[in-house]
């Protein structure tokens, strides 16, 4: 994993396990890897991941079974509501960076739909 230096290390590697909660690649009621093997994994610091647990922990991402490790939760709505906070993100910064060019509310719409049409189509470029 790349980390971006603009953000703290042990929020990115929350955002990666949300990412791929999410996207499926980690089920509901997965065990996540220990702390150490994660760490070595990721090329960090055991603290850093005993951090991102902690917190993943204490947002409900995940729970604890003593003696056994990290899972991660099987309450759908708590997955829901991590994806709509991404979705929410993504939405939050394209906005505040297309009026940061001086678009308006109705350009940006009319941008979107637009992208959104060439999508459909096949026309919109990787």
């Amino acid at each position: 994993m790349e980390f971006d230096t603009r953000s703290p290390i042990y929020l990115q590697i929350i955002e990666k396990i949300k990412k791929e909660i999410i996207l499926g690649k980690i089920k509901k009621g997965d065990k996540l890897p220990s702390v150490r093997s994660m760490a070595v994994e990721l090329k960090v610091n055991v603290n850093t991941v005993q951090r991102v647990y902690q917190e993943l922990e204490r947002e409900g991402v995940t729970f604890t079974q003593r003696g056994k490790g990290s899972f991660i939760t099987e309450d759908e709505g708590v997955i829901h509501n991590i994806k709509n906070k991404m979705a929410n993100e993504l939405l939050r910064n394209f906005v505040k960076g297309m009026k940061e060019v001086g678009y308006s509310n109705e350009k940006i719409l009319e941008c979107i739909n637009g992208y959104m049409e060439e999508d459909e189509n096949g026309t919109v470029e990787s």
